[in-house]
């Protein structure tokens, strides 16, 4: 069998990221994502940069367990299996059109059904991933499950931010309790399942992201930094040596725990 590392919503801004990085360690990849046109154009990419790699790409609704299903067959067939699962696809919600004349996010008129619809890709499709492909780590007692969580693991958004003036009487346009609620939910996850595996050597570990910087408004930028000790947004690139510990022997007695890496956020 030859082993590889499996990255869902790689063909995302962070999913890109996690993918170089894991390709540095000289990781085989197999990117998942449901825009097939971005995979391929990540997977050329990846493959000219990275020349020694193999790089395999999958459309796959994570969402559906039976997408999930035939991608293992698939794999298994091949004689591929896992060394490393990074759970990363996830929906979140872009605060773009902030400070508009209509009122969203908030919990008084928001729809269960897009809450369930945050739930499914962010939390359930995560632990259908470990079901199906920690199972086989299992089986192999060796494998390293990364979860990718948000600062909104640990702590609730303050909605403040989102108004220029910071007083929260003015906000319109609130952060969706979905996200807080999956992102919360994949520590949860990720504990269980290190205490499930562990006697098997398959670790599960969180990686806990603070906010990346990608052409948000000016007065949104400006808000969240003073709520940062280190008074700014993350790069994207800035998580790549964090994801390659969890993935590598390094981080070989750790499972069950969250990576914190939001700025200094968290601690106020």
């Amino acid at each position: 069998m030859t082993d590889f590392s499996l990255i869902t919503g790689s063909a995302g801004l962070l999913g890109d990221q996690h993918a170089i990085a894991l390709a540095e360690k000289k990781y085989n990849l197999i990117l998942v994502d449901i825009d097939k046109k971005k995979l391929m154009s990540q997977t050329k990419k990846i493959k000219i940069r990275f020349p020694g790699l193999k790089v395999l790409f999958f459309v796959c609704d994570i969402t559906d367990e039976y997408q999930i299903i035939k991608m293992k067959k698939e794999l298994l067939k091949k004689k591929i299996s896992l060394k490393v699962l990074v759970n990363n696809a996830a929906l979140n919600p872009k605060m773009k059109k902030i400070n508009n004349n209509k009122i969203t996010g908030n919990i008084e008129k928001y729809s269960l059904k897009y809450l369930k619809k945050e739930i499914d890709v962010n939390l359930i499709a995560a632990f259908a991933m470990i079901k199906h492909f920690g199972t086989i780590m299992s089986k192999k007692k060796n494998g390293s499950i990364i979860n990718i969580g948000s600062d909104l693991s640990v702590n609730a958004p303050d909605q403040s931010v989102y108004h220029q003036s910071e007083n929260i009487k003015k906000v319109k346009n609130f952060k969706p309790i979905g996200y807080s609620l999956s992102k919360f939910g994949i520590i949860g996850l990720t504990k269980y399942v290190a205490t499930y595996w562990g006697h098997k050597n398959v670790r599960c570990n969180a990686l806990v992201l603070g906010a990346v910087e990608n052409k948000q408004p000016k007065f949104l930028k400006k808000n969240v930094s003073k709520r940062i000790p280190l008074k700014r947004w993350a790069k994207k690139y800035e998580y790549k040596k964090a994801l390659q510990f969890l993935a590598s022997n390094d981080s070989s007695y750790m499972t069950g725990q969250m990576l914190v890496i939001d700025g200094g956020r968290s601690t106020w």
